[in-house]
């Protein structure tokens, strides 16, 4: 289950910067609708996926009320899912 949350989790961050920093202007600045309406969903389904594996995964890595709020924040800050792969899943990988 860790290897699905990182994969998760990369794609979650791929899906919101592309969507927020792509779709959205092009939305609004080029009256553009096809990204939005594209990764919209996916992006969706991958926010939810991300928050549920997070719970599910919370027993296993141990995390404290502190980094759990951060884990789950990091989903709606752009790039915040880059950090919580970095800070908390990859060091926990390394020290198995």
């Amino acid at each position: 289950m860790n290897n699905l949350f990182r994969i998760v989790t990369y794609l979650e961050g791929i899906s919101y910067i592309l969507l927020l920093f792509i779709g959205v202007p092009l939305k609004y600045f080029a009256e553009n609708e096809v990204l939005v309406k594209s990764l919209g969903m996916p992006h969706g389904l991958l926010f939810i996926a991300y928050i549920l594996l997070a719970f599910f995964i919370k027993p296993e890595y141990k995390w404290n009320k502190k980094e759990f709020s951060i884990i789950l924040l990091a989903s709606v800050v752009p790039f915040g899912t880059f950090y919580v792969d970095k800070k908390y899943l990859r060091q926990s990988i390394t020290a198995e």
